[in-house]
């Protein structure tokens, strides 16, 4: 017999393909439903109590539906503020997605690093805690930005971007005291990655940009390792809270990630 049950991702938009794409990579056979809060986007121009309620009822809602046997909360921003209150609330594994300091630390040559993130990602303790443990002896520049979370949900709906609002973008870590020693910056939100290449293009010579989707797709196979899957490569499913033209101009992209249903929650 095999297991049917799904891995869900949410996010507050597409930012979570950047996650699913890894894992899905690693497990192919493995059925996805992928869940975009389209009704309270964008999470990073939220208050910390506003995520902290609304995140943890979504999960239960969507959990209650789709019977997941685990749950990636694809998001650094919901994950920073909501992470320890969703596993509290629900009996199933919840991995949450967090900025990749450690590993930057773990490459930075100048000791002096980015996190670019969303403007509530940046300002939690949580990130202080990670600099602290991780990165004691680098120095550790933040910057948000919600410009780049449209930037990223723009491109995936197949628009032409502006490269030169990702350097002024960038601006906000380099044009920072000490900015211009920067040589790895941390993507601190799921969407980022999606427009890495254009970041990379506006940043400094010799900057790398480094995120965790590689990391939470090995979590993923390690906490589902002897579970069985479908004999077949995994249907996929995309939900939104909102369902509305936006996020129907989305099907080409969710398609490319394996997500050929739409449906609203």
């Amino acid at each position: 017999m095999t297991d049917p049950r799904p891995i869900l991702f949410f996010d507050s938009g597409v930012g979570g393909l950047s996650v699913l794409g890894p894992t899905r990579a690693l497990l192919p056979n493995a059925p996805f439903v992928y869940a975009a809060d389209s009704a309270g986007f964008p999470y990073g121009t939220k208050g910390e109590r506003e995520i902290a309620v609304r995140v943890p009822a979504l999960l239960g809602r969507l959990a209650e539906r789709y019977r997941p046997r685990l749950i990636v909360i694809a998001c650094n921003t919901a994950s920073t503020i909501a992470l320890t209150d969703v596993r509290a609330a629900l009996d199933l594994p919840i991995v949450g997605t967090v900025p990749a300091i450690r590993p930057a630390a773990g490459i930075s040559v100048t000791r002096t690093i980015g996190v670019l993130g969303t403007e509530a990602t940046v300002r939690q303790p949580y990130v202080d805690d990670l600099a602290a443990r991780f990165a004691a002896d680098c120095t550790v520049l933040r910057h948000g930005s919600a410009e780049l979370v449209q930037l990223a949900e723009a491109k995936l709906h197949g628009h032409v971007t502006d490269p030169a609002r990702y350097a002024d973008i960038l601006q906000g870590l380099f044009g920072q005291p000490g900015g211009d020693r920067i040589d790895t910056i941390v993507n601190a939100c799921t969407h980022f990655p999606l427009v890495v290449d254009e970041l990379t293009a506006a940043a400094l010579p010799g900057v790398r940009f480094i995120d965790g989707s590689a990391g939470i797709a090995r979590r993923v196979v390690a906490l589902t390792a002897g579970q069985d899957w479908p004999e077949h490569p995994g249907t996929g499913r995309a939900v939104f809270t909102r369902l509305d033209p936006e996020a129907d101009a989305l099907a080409p992209a969710l398609s490319r990630f394996g997500l050929d249903m739409i449906e609203a929650l």
